[in-house]
């Protein structure tokens, strides 16, 4: 037997409607941008010999890219869907 867990068993709190009506605001692809702008600003401060500053820059990068896929889930799946 399957358990499977519908909209009307579960709601969001107070911080995370928040957090997700803030988030709806910003295209998706400013994480991306972001993402790429870590890149370039952690290759640039390696070419410069400053391996630990583009070591501390270049770690953002992964973290913009899952911001990015949180703010898209919550635009299809949270933020956008009509609550009940």
């Amino acid at each position: 037997m399957e358990n499977v867990m519908t909209n009307t068993e579960h709601e969001e709190g107070t911080l995370a409607k928040t957090i997700e009506d803030q988030t709806a605001k910003l295209p998706s692809d400013v994480f991306l941008w972001a993402s790429v702008a870590a890149i370039a600003l952690s290759l640039t401060m390696k070419l410069l010999k400053k391996d630990d500053a583009a070591l501390f820059i270049g770690q953002w990068t992964a973290p913009f890219l899952m911001l990015g896929i949180y703010n898209k889930m919550v635009k299809q799946n949270g933020h956008d869907k009509i609550s009940e």
